[in-house]
């Protein structure tokens, strides 16, 4: 539908009453609309759908940046038309993601010199990445049982059971068999000496953590590395780490940088990281980077020349934007090694203060460590009355987003709360979620126990019942419950519509 009139305020009022009138209309959930509506009233009908969302900046969940400066901003809007994998049509673009695996290479000591070509591709997250080393080690095991002779029909990966859920899905989707080191109470990331324990002949690699999910927590790769080394000198294996820092990979070269966990250590042959966690860039880019050529076989490389010249190509899927590489270039130039290392510190402090306004409260026990990702998870000294997921929920109510989760096998009895400390993360934040979580907990605290522990299954909203005539009586709630009954409501409602994406 065209909109002509010669009066622009005639002309915006009329734009307003179609918006306004297309926006009462039933919302298409099903079906392509028969018709077309209306600019205006398309952008209204989605913007007031999208009001429902959460503030980006209170997801405490998210290890992912939702802040960056408006000049990058403007780069990645003006390349949002870019197709990335189009290396002939944007020649300078290629080399900016080049120029990218460069800097991260040598930011994790990568053994290649100061105008050698380090080895490593731009992907669309880390899960992408992680499933790219996998594969490059799942295939270079095959290579070799196959000159030896022996059967390769059954690898598998060693990891901890605090592994982020990628991990799983490439075990599951390019059968490789997952074997987990258990975690404990109180010790919530892989043991190294156990994982060599289950390391044998078909495994692949062990894969270590930077920056567990649940904890934060920093996975010791350098005693990793030295018990494997003798395992494999024991029993002439050669079995590889991986290094998975999607979290940690941007923090540890700032804060820790005379911690040992990358490719200065001999078994270490790849590492991934996202860029859009603390990369500092928006979703979703992540990095993958190999020791050498060697450890990227030439037979996952594909190459095509349909899009104007020969082209090498490695990853999952084909087509990507660019403008989120562009966004990891223009923050790797823009801040430096001070500017990103001045960030990692003030998110650390950031944490800090948060960790000590949350401990003087007295109710809670701090479960993440000092050394990590900044973050802080915390559990309950108490649980008889109320559970973190009853904190979790009741928080929502000033607009927090805060995660309630169990721990992996064989923790999984220990429920924490966790709080992701990212750059747009300020003190005053941090002070003003402490007096919040002290309200939720006072709130709950005055409730009856009947209410504070109850399980948090979802039950239909009544407003009104009927007498023994069978008249209709409305029911008295109290502020209380009605804001409990729409929080739970809308929550039932998000439940039912997501479907289990990372």
């Amino acid at each position: 539908m065209v909109i002509t009139t010669t009066n622009p305020d005639a002309e915006e009022q009329l734009h307003s009453t179609f918006a306004s009138r297309y926006a009462r209309a039933p919302i298409p959930k099903f079906k392509m609309p028969e018709k077309s509506i209306p600019s205006e009233a398309a952008y209204q009908i989605i913007n007031d759908e999208l009001a429902l969302d959460g503030t980006p900046k209170l997801n405490l969940a998210s290890f992912v940046t939702t802040w960056m400066e408006p000049e990058c901003d403007k780069l990645i809007m003006a390349s949002i038309n870019k197709n990335y994998v189009d290396m002939d049509e944007y020649p300078v673009t290629t080399e900016l993601q080049n120029r990218c695996v460069n800097m991260i290479a040598h930011l994790f000591n990568a053994p290649v010199g100061a105008t050698e070509t380090a080895v490593g591709v731009a992907t669309v997250g880390s899960s992408e990445a992680m499933m790219l080393a996998g594969l490059a080690f799942k295939r270079k095991w095959q290579a070799k049982r196959k000159l030896e002779g022996k059967p390769y029909d059954r690898p598998n990966i060693v990891t901890g059971a605090n592994v982020q859920v990628c991990w799983e899905k490439f075990a599951r989707y390019f059968e490789v068999e997952l074997k987990e080191v258990k975690l404990s109470e109180g010790y919530y990331v892989m043991d190294p000496l156990k994982a060599v324990e289950m390391v044998d002949e078909n495994t692949i690699c062990v894969a270590a953590i930077l920056g567990s999910t649940l904890t934060g927590e920093f996975e010791n790769v350098k005693l990793l590395n030295e018990l494997l080394t003798k395992k494999n000198k024991d029993t002439g294996w050669d079995t590889p780490i991986h290094v998975d820092a999607a979290s940690g990979g941007f923090i540890a070269p700032f804060l820790y940088p005379d911690l040992e966990w990358d490719f200065r250590l001999p078994l270490v042959k790849s590492i991934n990281v996202s860029g859009h966690k603390y990369g500092l860039v928006y979703p979703g880019v992540g990095w993958v980077v190999w020791r050498s050529k060697e450890d990227l076989p030439d037979e996952l490389i594909f190459h095509i020349n349909y899009l104007g010249s020969d082209q090498p190509t490695f990853t999952l899927n084909f087509s990507k934007g660019s403008s989120q590489i562009i966004g990891q270039y223009y923050q790797l130039i823009r801040l430096g090694f001070e500017g990103y290392k001045n960030i990692m510190e003030n998110c650390m402090e950031n944490a800090r203060v948060l960790k000590q306004g949350i401990e003087k409260m007295g109710r809670f026990k701090i479960v993440s460590k000092d050394v990590g990702v900044p973050l802080v998870a915390f559990s309950l000294k108490d649980s008889s009355k109320y559970t973190v997921f009853q904190i979790s929920e009741n928080l929502r109510r000033y607009g927090w987003i805060v995660p309630a989760y169990t721990m992996a096998p064989d923790a999984q009895h220990i429920a924490v709360l966790r709080v992701v400390v990212r750059e747009e993360f300020s003190r005053s934040l941090a002070e003003r979620l402490v007096a919040d979580l002290e309200r939720v907990v006072r709130k709950i605290d005055t409730l009856p126990s009947t209410e504070s522990t109850k399980d948090g299954h979802i039950t239909a909203i009544v407003d009104e019942t009927r007498d023994s005539d069978g008249v209709a009586k409305r029911i008295k709630k109290s502020e209380t419950e009605i804001e409990e009954e729409t929080v739970t409501c809308w929550r039932r409602l998000v439940e039912g519509k997501r479907t289990g994406v990372c």
